[in-house]
């Protein structure tokens, strides 16, 4: 299981050296991550673009980023650069990621169930800090607290609600 440094500061740091390469190379930085798997340590910068990424541009950035942290060295210990698209079912973690996908579906997996429910699709109403509206296909809302979810992710509009047609309102057990 993958975990996030304390604080994500080299991740911060990370963020604010490479967003110049980005906007210079005219893609938007979703996110970094600096995760340690086993006894490995992973660096992930996590890029995008209308019309999506290809690997051509994945390559492109990789590049120019690793030279900016070989000339910078902001992270002491040896990990793996990895460049990447977010994806169509990307995990959304930051405000202007939420901000961007109000009146979409995503999907919430929750640490602990809510009402039974270990997964919920819904449109995202609405963030207000730590708190998630969403908009249940069944109708009604529930609220989120984020600090209780394991992850949330944009959900694929063409199958957005497709397996969720069940009488609890879109909610899954799982």
């Amino acid at each position: 299981m993958a975990k996030r440094t304390s604080g994500g500061k080299t991740a911060n740091l990370v963020r604010e050296l490479v967003s110049p390469i980005c906007q210079e190379l005219g893609v938007e930085l979703w996110d970094v991550l600096y995760l340690k798997e086993g006894s490995d340590w992973f660096l992930r910068v996590v890029i995008d673009r209308p019309g999506g990424i290809d690997l051509n541009t994945c390559e492109a950035v990789s590049r120019r980023v690793s030279d900016l942290l070989d000339e910078a060295d902001p992270i002491p210990e040896s990990y793996f650069l990895e460049v990447s698209s977010p994806g169509i079912e990307r995990a959304l973690t930051r405000d202007e990621h939420f901000a961007r996908y109000l009146g979409e579906p995503v999907r919430v997996t929750m640490i602990r169930p809510l009402d039974g429910c270990k997964e919920l699709t819904g449109e995202l109403v609405k963030k207000e800090g730590a708190l998630l509206t969403l908009a249940l296909e069944g109708g009604g809302t529930v609220e989120i607290d984020l600090t209780q979810t394991a992850k949330v992710n944009a959900v694929d509009t063409e199958e957005a609600f497709a397996d969720s047609e069940d009488e609890d309102g879109g909610m899954e057990k799982r």
